[in-house]
């Protein structure tokens, strides 16, 4: 792991480092809360959006204090494999800053869009050897295609996320044209390969959490034809999985948004990653 940079920040430190994964090189960043010696902290993942980098959220979601007050490790990772060598796309919902947090199977993607890896398995791992976090204290959120990659992850490893709540999220990406275009182009035409990657079907499939928090703006362009909270709401209601959905007034998809709440979700995830 190399450290790109270090500055600190509410008497935490927030890190930018960079390591090899996914064929080419990842960067990813961490804020780490002041804390005593020899503690280990809770942690919580934040999967960014389409286009985004990890600097998105580090630059412009207003996590630290609140990371700093409740003594929470916040790790933020790419979107995508980026690089030379890596294939792209000139669309900005499909290639690189668009990984859609799958594991791609189909040519030229599949060489290094292994996102689903990367977040499960290959960082993860370097978080707790090079960072003083508690792994069995973790809770992840999302915006938008993280707020998918965050519902899906913690559905698919219940075992390993304590909490899980979302900003926006894609909820049922096999029926909105984003998600089409993403798991066809990743995964090819195959939709039952598609349902691991679909909150709402993995719900269906039978998947748990037990409970989630979910914030959407009512003024988000994208609301009714990308995000669909609609097919959530019915899917936790037959699930029985509780879940607080704020519809926010006024609020767009922006980090506007984002930042205005993002203080409610650590504290959120902090209550349950501390019970």
């Amino acid at each position: 792991m190399e450290t790109l940079s270090t500055n600190k920040a509410h008497g935490g430190t927030q890190g930018v480092y960079r390591h090899s994964a996914t064929g080419t090189d990842m960067t990813f960043s961490v804020y780490v809360p002041p804390h005593a010696p020899g503690a280990a902290l809770p942690v919580l993942w934040y999967l960014s959006g389409l286009t985004c980098t990890h600097a998105n959220v580090t630059d412009k979601g207003e996590y630290r204090r609140a990371c700093a007050e409740h003594g929470v490790i916040f790790v933020a990772p790419d979107t995508s494999p980026r690089g030379e060598g890596v294939p792209d796309d000139d669309a900005y919902d499909f290639g690189q800053g668009a990984g859609f947090y799958v594991d791609a199977t189909q040519a030229p993607w599949a060489a290094n869009f292994r996102m689903r890896t990367y977040i499960e398995q290959e960082l993860p791992a370097l978080i707790a050897a090079e960072f003083p976090a508690d792994m069995g204290a973790q809770g992840i959120t999302g915006h938008s295609m993280g707020g998918h990659g965050a519902l899906t992850v913690a559905l698919r490893n219940p075992e390993r996320f304590r909490s899980v709540s979302a900003f926006a999220p894609i909820v049922a990406p096999a029926l909105v044209p984003w998600g089409e275009k993403a798991l066809g182009g990743y995964l090819g035409p195959d939709r039952t390969a598609w349902a691991q990657y679909d909150a709402c079907a993995l719900i269906g499939s039978g998947a748990r959490v037990a409970e989630l928090l979910v914030d959407v703006g009512d003024a988000d362009p994208f609301l009714a034809e990308q995000l669909r909270p609609e097919l959530l709401e019915a899917a936790c209601a037959a699930a029985g999985i509780p879940l607080t959905l704020r519809r926010q007034p006024g609020y767009d998809h922006s980090y506007h948004c984002i930042s205005t709440f993002m203080a409610e979700h650590v504290a959120w995830h902090a209550e349950r990653l501390r019970a």
